[in-house]
């Protein structure tokens, strides 16, 4: 599916990156992760990253009116568009008129041009200039320094809409037409564009769209999602729109390509399985324990620390004291289907009946629905036997995976899991939920428990914590370190290479 008669022309791979903009871990440090091993995948290829902003609308450009202007006026422009990028900024259609309005205005022109079927350009943007930006804001989270200027020296393009607006506009059609009614995207100088959630725009030319499908969580789990009816309506939607149009799905596992087909059966030709890609920052080091303590002092939660809630460990010399303490750990944002409440509650009941210097470390922001899971914290972290931790980069987490007497994971669903396999890189022990997907991905590197039995976590966590029980624990630690070697990117990129070259060919 080449864009000219030329045979030896690259293949044009463009790569939606608006999710890098969303966290740190999860489905942003994949985005980031791919498109870092996509820009690896030869000279045959040709790799542009797609810049977007998540619900403000971005300053963009035609790219022909971008090419006539002086150097000045396309920088200045460029400048504008980070500030939009950072802060949200409306486009000034009407001069003068207020903001609330311009979005209103800037929405029924979207309408028309969804209507009228007239494409959506994308704009052009110098990176080269503004390399701090594209680093710190869509890099830096997840990839080593030493890739800063390879990364940064690559080609932007831009979105004038906001992901959110493409999802408004396309759901706004169902109110004329049967079915969702999504803007077209002029892609036609690129093979492939590949989206890490359902895509809410219709492609143009010989483009296929590629969609890295991580879950079905919005459709099969609503109830732990937050905003659920927009969320659920946006997703449902944009993958069945991708679904009518021939999209490729490129699933993180087979529990989550399952899911997939238990919606859209028809789809199951189009669908393969490439996992996700662990970061290299994790693997087993010599740290000691006690620069584990240093990190647990001083990554606390600043809002944990505004209520007055900050445990009593405020020097690396009261962390030393304490550095011989156990603790478990874990790594998730803290929603509903992470399953926090579980591990609360039997994290307690060890502690009292036979571990009770046992501590908590637990590291994640506060997504939504958290209030419940919060509560049952405050206590503890007052007494200083739970920690809240945030913002910990990896080569921080890699020291607390290292030094955890566990690494639990009691998620109800997930689509891959990372902070399993980033425990086991580390040759940490891991406990996880009995769930398909963790038994897929971590296999016999963890042991398991049933995420509804606080009962069986309890059994669980007491096993991998008794000394007579080194055998085992060692077996798990072993096995965990062979089966996570299957997460490299030595070991991912030819398959993502071959899949590329099977679709290419078979266009």
């Amino acid at each position: 599916m080449q864009t000219t008669d030329d045979p030896k022309q690259k293949t044009r791979i463009l790569v939606d990156l608006k999710p890098a903009l969303d966290g740190y871990s999860g489905i942003p440090q994949e985005t980031r992760l791919l498109f870092d091993n996509f820009k690896r995948l030869g000279d045959e290829y040709s790799v542009d990253g797609l810049l977007q902003h998540g619900s403000g609308i971005v300053l963009s450009n035609d790219p022909k009116q971008y090419v006539r202007m002086a150097p000045h006026e396309r920088v200045i422009l460029d400048s504008q568009l980070v500030s939009s990028l950072c802060t949200g900024l409306v486009k000034a259609i009407v001069p003068r008129l207020p903001a609330r309005l311009q979005l209103a205005l800037y929405k029924q022109i979207l309408y028309w041009k969804s209507f009228a079927n007239t494409p959506i350009k994308m704009g052009i943007f110098q990176s080269s200039l503004f390399s701090d930006f594209i680093w710190r804001y869509f890099f830096s989270k997840s990839i080593g320094i030493e890739e800063k200027e390879r990364l940064t020296a690559s080609r932007f393009r831009v979105i004038e809409p906001s992901r959110s607006h493409m999802h408004s506009i396309g759901l706004g059609g169902l109110r004329l037409f049967p079915s969702s009614k999504y803007l077209k995207l002029d892609t036609r100088k690129y093979d492939f564009l590949v989206s890490q959630t359902p895509f809410p725009a219709r492609l143009m030319g010989s483009t296929r769209l590629i969609v890295r499908y991580h879950d079905a969580v919005p459709i099969l789990m609503p109830h732990t999602i937050g905003d659920r009816m927009t969320h659920q309506a946006m997703h449902y939607h944009a993958l069945k729109a991708n679904v009518e149009s021939d999209a490729l799905f490129v699933c993180n596992s087979e529990a989550t390509r399952d899911d997939l087909l238990s919606i859209f059966p028809q789809v199951e030709s189009r669908t393969t399985v490439i996992y996700n890609v662990v970061m290299p920052d994790y693997f087993q080091s010599d740290e000691p324990k006690e620069s584990a303590w240093n990190i647990i002092n001083n990554r606390q939660d600043a809002e944990d620390n505004h209520l007055g809630e900050k445990a009593p460990f405020s020097t690396s010399a009261d962390a030393g004291e304490n550095s011989d303490s156990d603790y478990l750990l874990m790594v998730s944002t803290i929603e509903p289907r992470k399953n926090h409440e579980l591990l609360l509650s039997a994290w307690e009941k060890v502690r009292l009946k036979q571990h009770n210097n046992l501590k908590l470390v637990i590291v994640g922001s506060r997504g939504w629905d958290y209030e419940p899971v919060i509560k049952m914290m405050r206590p503890w972290i007052r007494r200083g036997a739970l920690y809240h931790l945030t913002n910990v980069p990896a080569q921080e987490l890699r020291v607390l995976y290292k030094h955890a007497a566990a690494t639990i994971c009691p998620s109800l669903a997930e689509g891959f899991d990372y902070s399993g396999v980033e425990a086991m890189r580390c040759g940490g022990l891991v406990a996880a939920s009995d769930i398909p997907v963790h038994r897929e991905v971590f296999g016999d590197g963890s042991a398991y428990f049933n995420p509804y039995s606080v009962e069986d976590a309890i059994n669980v966590i007491n096993r991998l914590l008794a000394p007579e029980n080194v055998d085992e624990q060692e077996a798990l630690r072993q096995n965990g370190v062979q089966n996570s070697k299957r997460y490299e990117a030595s070991a991912l990129l030819p398959q993502w290479q071959d899949f590329i070259q099977r679709n290419i060919s078979a266009s």
